[in-house]
């Protein structure tokens, strides 16, 4: 997208330009974290286990292969890591079909990104099947582009997805403003070397550097994403 809003898109002398926002989805967008974690239990029930509640902090914000994957080997489960997708994806997206809420204050940070042609990509450790359910919810039209869990090498905490949106907008991931919820994300986005956000939604996060720590989606608005560029410098 081209810039409307000089102010806003034009790279300064010092260079501190916020040249796009890359978002998170489960968690950060969606209140759909809770999800996951509801469908895994249900799973694993139907296989004869039954989960450990302290094992939710070790899946949440992780890809697939690694929360399915451990749920397996935590659980002795009869049950493949291909089978387990499968099951778990069918009965997140019957979950999202019948209720899916917006975090507060998402739908007004995309209104606003969008007023302002503001590239900006969804970056999600969710297969593309699931993405492009919530999307109907969340309005293709606030991204510019999309990066699932299942179209990367390597997915979150991996720096590649947010690698892989920074190079498909065209812009520096320096100069890129990442919205997470999870420390797994977290870590991606600061492996890309993206100035973060980090929103918590079911586990602490600290703030660090480059990192800053909010309660809310209400807390973060344009103004607030370009301010966070000035701290590089």
């Amino acid at each position: 997208m081209t810039s409307t809003v000089p102010a806003v898109g034009t790279r300064t002398a010092e260079g501190s330009a916020l040249q796009a926002v890359l978002l998170d989805m489960d968690g950060t967008l969606v209140d759909t974290e809770g999800f996951w974690w509801d469908v895994e239990v249900e799973v694993f029930a139907s296989l004869g286990h039954t989960l450990d509640d302290s094992w939710r902090h070790v899946v949440v914000g992780g890809p697939m292969t690694r929360s399915a994957g451990f749920l397996i080997e935590a659980t002795g489960a009869d049950i493949t890591l291909a089978e387990l997708s499968v099951l778990l994806n069918d009965g997140f997206e019957q979950r999202i079909g019948s209720d899916l809420r917006l975090m507060p204050g998402a739908a007004r940070l995309l209104a606003e990104l969008t007023a302002h042609d503001i590239p900006t990509a969804l970056v999600s450790a969710s297969h593309r099947r699931i993405i492009d359910r919530v999307l109907a919810s969340l309005g293709p039209r606030h991204f510019t582009l999309t990066v699932a869990g299942d179209e990367v090498a390597r997915t979150k905490p991996h720096p590649d997805p947010y690698l892989a949106a920074a190079a498909g907008l065209g812009v520096d991931p320096a100069r890129c403003a990442v919205v997470e919820d999870t420390a797994t994300g977290v870590a991606a986005a600061e492996a890309a070397g993206c100035q973060v956000v980090a929103v918590p939604s079911v586990a602490p996060i600290k703030p660090a550097e480059r990192r800053t720590v909010v309660g809310s989606l209400e807390e973060v608005d344009l103004t607030f994403l370009r301010g966070l560029m000035t701290v590089m410098l």
